[in-house]
């Protein structure tokens, strides 16, 4: 099969790949489409030390399993289900995970993939497949409210304009009558602008302390640094940056501040799938470009380009 592999000489594809074995509990998948997210483009630069198969957000048709001949799409933390935190209900941080195309598990920028049924979620007829492979960063989105109490009154503010932070500002304006998203791009500030959610570019942003909770979507190591600016004291920063940078800041306006700092990473897909198919979220015009999966090291470079948001890469018969 094809697949996009990341090695210790960078990214190459691959056209003679052996198909995915499955193991016990897993199902093969044939991926339809697979998104390019930041997370992908922080591996090329070396976050985690990833080598093998590339990509996470997919969504494809299971080849056997209860599932098979339908579409589904999958999360991507691959638990053991038999250790004390996935016991207590965090499987998400079961020190035996994989995570698929992220940490010892190869991910679905190939034909196929193998993943663990559970992890499965059936694509309602209604959601598209463009539409479906939004699943999981918009799950993530939805994992904001799941950590935090959002009011209507809550000022708030998303520091970044890209495809998280769209994503992120959609879900926080539908709980919130005070979102702003800060950016750098003008052309993917007017997207939200056209949706109602108002915009600065990050020179004009706001003073020191304008708002209770911060969301850092920026992909930047300074992106910390403005929310601690941007934070009233006993504000709230959600962090949903991961980079493969060094972060060096002081921490004290933290300890003077009495800043609460929430780490925020996956989220709930069921509440994602249901507001695809209710039409809640606009995601179809985040994307920029299709690459057939051929063209997948020429998709990877676009993706990493400015002004572009999401990139998909999609089966030869499915473009």
């Amino acid at each position: 099969m094809r697949a996009l592999v990341l090695t210790d000489d960078g990214v190459r594809l691959e056209t003679d790949r052996a198909n995915p074995v499955a193991a016990a509990g897993e199902v093969r998948v044939r991926v339809l489409r697979a998104g390019i997210c930041e997370t992908d483009l922080q591996l090329l630069r070396g976050y985690k030390g990833f080598r093998g198969v590339l990509g996470h957000e997919f969504v494809g048709v299971a080849l056997d399993g209860v599932f098979e001949g339908q579409r589904v799409t999958g999360e991507i933390n691959c638990s053991c289900w038999a250790c004390e935190r996935c016991h207590a209900g965090r499987p998400g941080h079961c020190p035996h995970r994989t995570v698929l195309g992220i940490l010892d598990h190869d991910g679905a920028f190939a034909d196929s993939i193998a993943v663990p049924e559970r992890n499965l979620h059936l694509v309602p007829d209604t959601v598209d497949t463009d539409s479906a492979v939004f699943t999981e960063p918009l799950a993530a989105a939805y994992q904001i409210p799941t950590q935090l109490a959002i009011g209507k009154s809550d000022q708030i503010i998303v520091l970044g304009d890209g495809r998280l932070g769209n994503l992120c500002a959609q879900v926080l304006a539908s709980m919130s009558d005070h979102v702003l998203v800060i950016g750098k791009h003008p052309n993917k500030l007017r997207m939200l602008d056209a949706l109602g959610i108002e915009t600065r570019l990050l020179m004009d942003r706001p003073p020191h302390g304008a708002a209770d909770i911060v969301v850092d979507c920026t992909g930047s190591e300074s992106g910390l640094t403005t929310a601690l600016d941007l934070v009233r004291p006993r504000g709230t920063i959600v962090l949903k940056t991961t980079i493969a940078g060094t972060q060096t800041l002081s921490l004290a306006p933290v300890v003077v501040d009495e800043i609460t700092i929430v780490g925020s990473r996956c989220g709930p897909f069921n509440r994602a799938l249901d507001a695809l198919a209710g039409g809640l979220v606009d995601v179809k015009t985040l994307i920029t470009d299709r690459f057939d999966l051929s063209d997948g090291v020429r998709a990877l470079q676009r993706a990493g380009e400015s002004g572009v948001l999401k990139v998909l890469l999609c089966a030869a018969d499915h473009l």
